[in-house]
């Protein structure tokens, strides 16, 4: 994607080190850069594709959210936060809003910049294990969510959404660190209660009813590829 086409905001408060960082940034990015208030979020926007560039340390966790709404009623908004003390931090920020980018505080300026680049082609910034997580944390959320509705335990939901990514018992068993033959009493509890008599049919019932491979509430990504940063 064309850089200048792009538009990179940074929510700050205005200083004369945000400035140079807008500078900086300019200079190694190549697109219009510009900072507005943490309050700013009901301003009227231009219609071209915009990087949102979020300071956690001045920007409220309500402030956050508002920005979310704002980019999901007018797309295309791209929302990255950065000033994340860790990773823990950062999951905290992404169980709540949609995040494309992260960087921490002790990114450099140059990699922050390089990830601006990686955000304005349409990719992810994130390590892989911020992913993994965020990727297991929405898979919970889906099981979690479902459960009540059918009666299965969290057991049965993790062995079903395994069976229908079509595991064996025996790996089934591996990836939960427990035996074959525990495997295949949920698998027969779990075929009562969702009142089928095979595998086939199990994983017939879990791809109508389960999302077995979670999707990320987050687009713009063109080839659906994970920039990795540093950490």
């Amino acid at each position: 994607m064309d850089s200048e086409h792009t538009k990179v905001l940074l929510i700050t408060d205005a200083n004369p080190q945000s400035q140079l960082f807008v500078d900086y940034i300019k200079n190694e990015v190549d697109c219009s850069v510009g900072i507005l208030p943490p309050e700013a979020y009901r301003q009227e926007l231009s219609t071209q594709r915009i990087v949102l560039l979020i300071d956690a340390d001045h920007v409220s966790e309500g402030d956050m959210h508002e920005w979310h709404l704002a980019c999901m009623e007018s797309p295309p908004r791209i929302m990255s936060v950065f000033n994340l003390k860790d990773e823990e931090h950062a999951m905290d920020i992404m169980r709540m809003l949609h995040i494309h980018g992260v960087f921490y505080r002790n990114d450099s300026i140059s990699l922050i910049c390089k990830g601006i680049g990686a955000l304005i082609e349409g990719d992810f910034w994130m390590s892989r294990s911020l992913m993994t997580r965020l990727i297991d944390f929405y898979r919970h959320q889906q099981l979690s969510i479902f459960r009540p509705a059918c009666g299965l335990t969290q057991r049965e939901m993790e062995i079903i959404s395994l069976l229908a990514s079509g595991d064996s018992n025996l790996e089934i068993a591996e990836k939960l660190f427990v035996s074959e033959h525990t495997v295949k009493s949920h698998i027969y509890n779990i075929f009562r209660k969702i009142k089928v008599h095979n595998r086939i049919q199990a994983m017939n019932w879990a791809k109508k009813n389960l999302m077995t491979t979670p999707r990320l509430p987050l687009s713009g990504n063109k080839g659906g590829d994970i920039r990795r940063n540093h950490h």
